[in-house]
């Protein structure tokens, strides 16, 4: 498996070329934003600094989720910042985990694994999914609702992905928040919430179909089959 590292810090590149190889991956190498943007197609992992000079890494990160050649790739941010706003905003764009530096390598390289592995789990799907007047694209994270395009967050589009394509599961919210966010997400289950709230208030010109994201009382929620 191809994983790319970005990193302004050369020591830094040095030490996560030396473990991923280590550990059986190829690994690739950027210095900066726009080496990122260059390199990142057919990757399937990045390792992506926030603190980069140029194209800072939430901005790298929005623009390959915006792209439909890498909106696929899973990505865990790398930073010396702590701050909670800079985590969630990370994940919001679409960001699969998020290490704090200075990192243990250990806890890094299981971190990787695990991405890596939900990642293959997904498996092969069909590109598109057409539920009554609503359209999905997986492959570029675009939804359509009755022929207009409908405005989703990544962890909106998501979140709303796996209800549909799962119809008649009740999720709790701890495991949307595993599933979606990723294990390591320090929010609350009322993140959840507000999200499906937002979910229906973009489908809500559809009342039959904001309806049948259903909340199941004491567990979480679910896409209610036809």
């Amino acid at each position: 498996m191809k994983v790319l590292a970005v990193d302004d810090e050369q020591s830094i590149r040095e030490l996560l070329a030396f473990q991923l190889q280590k550990h059986g991956y190829e690994a690739l190498m950027a210095e900066d934003g726009q080496e990122a943007l260059a390199k990142a197609e057919g990757m399937d992992l990045i390792l992506l600094d926030l603190m980069l000079p140029g194209l800072d890494g939430l901005e790298v990160c929005r623009r390959l989720k915006a792209d439909k050649r890498t909106a696929r790739i899973p990505i865990i941010m790398l930073t010396a910042k702590a701050e909670e706003i800079d985590k969630v905003l990370g994940l919001e764009l679409g960001a699969d985990d998020y290490v704090v530096k200075p990192f243990s390598v250990r806890e890094l390289m299981a971190r990787v694994k695990a991405v890596l592995r939900r990642s293959s789990q997904e498996g092969p799907q069909e590109e598109t999914l057409q539920i009554d007047c609503l359209r999905l694209d997986f492959s570029s994270y675009q939804a359509w609702l009755a022929g207009e395009e409908l405005v989703l967050t990544p962890k909106e589009f998501e979140l709303l992905k796996l209800l549909v394509t799962s119809p008649g599961r009740a999720f709790s919210r701890d495991e949307l928040l595993e599933r979606i966010w990723g294990y390591e997400y320090y929010g609350d289950t009322r993140t959840v919430d507000v999200h499906i709230r937002h979910l229906r208030a973009k489908l809500g010109e559809r009342p039959g179909l904001s309806e049948r994201i259903e909340t199941v009382r004491g567990v979480g929620y679910r896409f209610a089959r036809c």
